[in-house]
């Protein structure tokens, strides 16, 4: 069963602009792309969604948030009001790196959301983009088209986000904060359809 969400661009667009800010400014575009992997995994696993509900594939460098990417970088994929909301916060500098040009309008985003970019920032922002991508290699819903990557059968797989919900395999203290019973519950709650709303994960007046 192959899980679709509702991609929200403003949450994507606000999730760059929030990386950089909290890298001084401007950040490499690979890198923000994987840190927001790491938040949306972390984010479907613990509350029962993305924080962005991004469709994400698999490629050479690892996981990709598709219309994130396209975000990023601005492309002619993106419709009128998403390419104009997109420049009002965030601009390409060069080739590789994204810029802030614009405070972060948290108001779109949870509580939880926040929470989610936090823990990417302090597990994996200290890694450089590279670093980044090989972490992300661990990942079963990445592991599944290594093969087929690696040998040419092609550039770009189709990501099932139940595979989200698989550990990592071990070896590598990154790996760690992700995996875990606390995200059983979730798990199955995602995998029969029902909707996950516990107040226990209830945070502040935005919630979830």
């Amino acid at each position: 069963m192959c899980i679709h969400f509702n991609f929200d661009f403003k949450k994507a667009a606000q999730s760059l602009n929030y990386l950089a800010k909290k890298s001084g400014g401007k950040i490499n575009k690979m890198k923000a792309i994987k840190l927001i992997y790491f938040a949306d995994r972390y984010h479907l696993r613990k509350y029962g969604r993305p924080v962005t509900n991004d469709e994400y594939v698999a490629m050479g460098y690892g996981p990709v948030g598709s219309k994130t990417k396209d975000i990023a970088e601005n492309t002619s994929f993106l419709d009128t009001i998403e390419s104009e909301y997109n420049k009002q916060y965030i601009e390409k500098q060069g080739m590789y790196d994204i810029r802030s040009v614009h405070d972060v309008d948290v108001n779109v985003f949870s509580d939880s959301d926040i929470e989610a970019l936090e823990f990417a920032i302090k597990h994996f922002g200290h890694l450089d983009q590279f670093q980044i991508a090989e972490v992300s290699h661990a990942y079963p819903e990445w592991k599944r088209f290594e093969k087929k990557l690696k040998s040419g059968m092609g550039s770009v797989f189709n990501m099932d986000y139940e595979d989200f919900f698989k550990d990592a395999m071990p070896g590598s203290k990154h790996l760690a904060p992700l995996e875990g019973k606390e995200f059983s519950f979730c798990s199955c709650s995602f995998k029969d359809g029902s909707i996950i709303k516990i107040s226990l994960w209830k945070r502040g007046k935005r919630g979830l």
